[in-house]
């Protein structure tokens, strides 16, 4: 008897109580997780076990994945890179330089849009907007 991996189903789980931001921040990284945890008290770290790996075309891509838990909560953020070297983590937002990820806990429509409306502030930040689960199509990639 052979068993299958339901990638599928996988996935729905792990999306299940998530919310999704897609952020245009020309800039590195580490200076947007900067401005998150200091201007909006966030303690976001870059966290080298749950880097994403891509393989395409023969080469390897590395999608590093910053993470801040938020105490007496068990909501996680994770701040994902959306391009290495040419290549996107979700190519159907080509457009976007940072994927944010909340999961863990429920988030109601209120913090969110108080959440978007603060990392609207920061400097460097050109868009923010929410994208729904019927909209990414690489849902697979972002699972670590």
């Amino acid at each position: 008897m052979r068993l299958k991996l339901d990638v599928e189903e996988l996935t729905e789980s792990f999306f299940e109580d998530a919310r999704l931001l897609g952020l245009v921040a020309p800039m590195k990284e580490y200076l947007l997780c900067w401005h998150l945890n200091n201007s909006l008290r966030f303690g976001f770290r870059n966290n080298n076990d749950i880097e994403i790996q891509l393989t395409k075309k023969r080469r390897t891509y590395f999608f590093c994945v910053y993470q801040y838990a938020e105490p007496n909560s068990s909501l996680n953020h994770y701040l994902y890179k959306n391009h290495f070297d040419g290549e996107y983590l979700l190519p159907e937002f080509r457009h976007l330089d940072f994927l944010w990820l909340m999961k863990g806990d429920s988030i109601n429509d209120e913090t969110m849009n108080g959440l978007i409306n603060s990392i609207r502030t920061l400097n460097g930040v050109q868009l923010v907007t929410e994208l729904t689960n019927e909209k990414i199509k690489n849902k697979g990639n972002l699972i670590f």
